[in-house]
């Protein structure tokens, strides 16, 4: 905890941002940190609530009510070591995750919970700024061998903590450049990928090995792994898109909001992208199908583009204003919730369900044709009505399609592999006992989105963390690593 009347005399105070006129000419991060001070104020509300449910919110089960106390009480490098005892990588944390710890915190039943995610961010990057951050060399190798496949969050967090174990890693991603969906999923604007280089130069350091350009059950051999490595980790996210099948689909500037996503990412990033394969929003009604954080990271490359209007359209009811705290706290509630690509410029609409993509004649969309609906408790389920009469039309030179991911890829990898599925279509793998993160495959493991479904990025890390104790105790009859 911090100063147990410090959330009585403190006022909350987050991070701001650089205003929307500057920030949509570029694809810099935006925020403005506080000061040590600052932090420290904000450190200081964490209160003596008897029971951290915040704890409760977070899944990396991050100690946060003590490291607030130690920003308050400036004692940054023990804030760092508490910290990365339970978080391979707040850094990604502390830009891209929700923060569900903060809508636990007991502080939050006055919607005023600590800036946990604000802290958190604050004692990872002053860290870097000391030089704390370097890398742990295992005293000894172990001689086992460990692929992982996969370099997003989970992959890495596994590919470190069994590194640090001594064991040998190597890690495989499809794509050019090692990060996963954090590479190129997430715009630059959200996460500079020099975050993910500084992280990847101390992996390297303490043994970890990268592949890029290296799509296992493509044009690498998924079994060749099982044969060269003493245990195997799947961790290659859930990348299956959900699609909507609908009329006109197949025209022309109706894309998947990753495949959008991704060339720009790759653009900016450096990489040469040909007109003809690059994705642009240019001067163009955008319409993003889809209310969820990829819809929105839709808008907001959208704006930069200099598209001419963006709306998105979502198929379920607007979110009420406030949540009953009475009902909710401290689980995550259903709120209303503007991003700060939503605060850029964007029309935003509810109940509205997609019924065709019209031609402009050339095998171009040109609009969307949409319809209101409305929802329906029966029986304790829900059901989808369309408004008689109400359907209309969206002008649409660029359609984006942002409705989740449905269950890993199953062509190349897993089919090669045969490893048994659950019935959503994600790797079958438990979390506990003995045969935790274990496949149907003696010596192959699964972890992150590619086991649990897409989820978050502090799941993954929590996955990849705890899978990581689960092959080094099958690896050596016992594991020191955290659980």
């Amino acid at each position: 905890m911090g100063k147990p009347t410090g959330f009585m005399e403190y006022p909350r105070q987050d991070r701001s941002y650089a205003p929307v006129s500057d920030r949509v000419t570029h694809y810099d991060e935006f925020s403005i940190p506080l000061t040590d001070d600052e932090m420290g104020i904000q450190g200081a509300r964490c209160m003596d609530c008897g029971i951290p449910f915040c704890h409760q919110g977070c899944p990396v089960n991050n100690i946060i009510p003590d490291w607030n106390d130690l920003v308050y009480k400036q004692d940054w490098q023990s804030a760092i070591d508490t910290l990365h005892s339970t978080n391979n990588f707040p850094e990604f944390t502390g830009r891209i995750c929700p923060a569900p710890c903060q809508e636990a915190c007991t502080l939050n039943l006055q919607d005023d919970p600590v800036t946990i995610k604000n802290v958190e961010l604050s004692i990872v990057e002053k860290a870097w700024e000391e030089g704390w951050i370097q890398p742990q060399i295992p005293r000894h190798k172990s001689g086992k061998r460990v692929a992982v496949v996969g370099s997003g969050p989970a992959g890495l967090a596994a590919a470190q903590q069994l590194a640090r174990a001594g064991h040998s890693v190597a890690v495989y991603e499809r794509q050019n450049r090692i990060g996963g969906l954090l590479r190129y999923g997430i715009p630059d604007f959200k996460l500079n990928k020099k975050v993910i280089d500084r992280r990847m130069a101390q992996m390297r350091a303490e043994g970890v090995e990268f592949h890029a350009n290296t799509h296992i059950g493509v044009n690498l051999p998924a079994k060749k792994l099982s044969e060269a490595f003493d245990a195997v980790v799947l961790a290659g996210g859930s990348e299956q898109p959900r699609d909507l099948p609908v009329p006109g689909r197949e025209l022309s500037g109706v894309h998947f909001a990753m495949d959008f996503l991704r060339t720009n990412s790759r653009r900016v990033q450096g990489d040469v992208i040909p007109d003809e394969e690059f994705i642009s929003a240019e001067g163009k009604h955008v319409v993003v199908i889809g209310g969820g954080d990829t819809g929105s990271d839709c808008i907001g490359t959208s704006n930069r583009h200099g598209a001419v209007t963006v709306t998105q359209i979502e198929i379920l009811p607007q979110p009420p204003e406030k949540e009953e705290k009475g009902t909710t706290w401290p689980y995550w509630p259903n709120k209303m919730r503007t991003s700060t690509s939503q605060e850029e410029g964007c029309e935003r609409m509810w109940c509205v369900a997609t019924k065709e993509f019209l031609d402009d004649g050339n095998g171009n969309v040109k609009a969307v044709r949409c319809v209101k609906v409305e929802w329906e408790n029966e029986g304790g389920s829900w059901k989808m009505n369309e408004i008689e009469g109400s359907e209309f039309e969206l002008k649409a030179d660029l359609v984006t399609l942002a409705m989740g991911f449905a269950h890993p890829v199953h062509e190349g990898m897993l089919k090669e592999l045969a490893v048994d599925l659950d019935e959503r279509g994600n790797v079958k793998g438990d979390t506990e006992g003995v045969d935790a993160y274990k496949t149907s495959i003696d010596g192959v493991f699964a972890a992150g989105d590619m086991r649990r479904g897409q989820s978050l990025v502090v799941w993954a890390i929590r996955e990849g963390r705890q899978c990581a104790r689960a092959v080094d105790e099958y690896l050596m009859g016992v594991s020191d690593l955290p659980r």
